[in-house]
């Protein structure tokens, strides 16, 4: 046979193979490093952990404020939290009242 012939012929027989291999990586690369891919994945898992911690301290602060809003609801008016408002709001102070100032970056609220 001639060298052109074996070349061509080998050529032929490894076409087929070549392509599979060619086919099988494009999905692996895709399976670890596309939109769906494990890299994406862990990069979703760690958002996920993120936006639960966020989730928790909303949910936190919100109990917080449904407790100061619970006490000056008209069913269950708290005297004590009506007149820890009013004052707050009206800049006022009972003459025996201790006052405590606070600096700019010290919010009570």
């Amino acid at each position: 046979m001639s060298l052109g012939r074996e070349l061509k012929r080998r050529g032929k027989m490894a076409l087929p193979p070549t392509i599979f291999l060619a086919i099988t990586a494009y999905f692996v690369w895709n399976a670890i490093q596309g939109d769906r891919g494990l890299v994406a994945y862990s990069h979703r898992q760690e958002l996920l952990r993120q936006v639960v911690g966020e989730q928790a301290a909303a949910k936190a602060e919100r109990a917080g404020w449904e407790m100061r809003v619970d006490g000056l609801r008209p069913r269950h008016l708290n005297p004590d939290t009506l007149d820890e408002r009013a004052r707050a709001m009206l800049n006022l102070a009972e003459p025996a009242d201790v006052i405590v100032k606070l600096g700019p970056q010290d919010k009570m609220f």
